[in-house]
């Protein structure tokens, strides 16, 4: 299965690079995501439920991070396990631009899947994987729109800065978003 697509958003590519490397946005912004944790240089594990049409499962996977180069773009290798309901893994390369005052997110993904998720039918695998890339792009642009608001406005308490956050998280690791997004993608998407 290959894939891809681009999304604008609103805010600076550095406050983009940022929020998708700041480990509890992503966390807020995956659907059906309950676990986003390093367990080694540039490899992080990730837990999700997942449901598509009949299938229900929840998935565990892995995902590691190539070709960095900070804020502009990188590479992620993933894989995904969901017991019987089946196995995603698969590569994807996300690229920020500046646009503006705001920024461009294009992604690509070649993936491979198998089990019961992969005897679904196209249209039903396509349309859940709209429906879950949707979802954290609306989730994303809000979280960025709250936080740049936030940003303007320093008397604001009720949420910090994207920059704040990630200085707090430790140094930037960006294939976190494209990671879960890849893998989202992947998992939904794949024939």
């Amino acid at each position: 299965m290959q894939m891809q697509g681009q999304r604008t958003l609103s805010v600076s590519q550095q406050a983009a690079w940022d929020a998708l490397n700041d480990p509890a946005t992503l966390k807020a912004c995956i659907p059906g995501c309950d676990r986003l944790e390093p367990v080694g240089d540039q490899q992080f594990n990730i837990g999700m439920a997942v449901k598509i049409g009949p299938v229900s499962a929840r998935f565990g996977g892995q995902i590691s991070l190539r070709d960095v180069e900070a804020p502009n773009s990188y590479t992620l290798q993933f894989e995904g396990q969901g017991g019987t309901a089946g196995f995603g893994k698969g590569l994807s390369h996300v690229v920020l631009q500046a646009q503006g005052e705001g920024c461009l997110l294009s992604y690509t993904v070649e993936a491979q899947m198998g089990g019961k998720i992969a005897q679904l039918g196209q249209r039903l695998i396509d349309g859940a994987a709209n429906r879950i890339a949707e979802d954290f792009f609306q989730r994303l642009d809000q979280h960025l729109s709250q936080a740049h608001a936030a940003a303007k406005t320093p008397e604001s308490t009720d949420s910090a800065p994207i920059a704040d956050a990630s200085e707090k998280t430790g140094p930037p690791k960006l294939w976190w978003g494209a990671a879960v997004l890849a893998g989202l993608l992947a998992w939904w998407l794949l024939r």
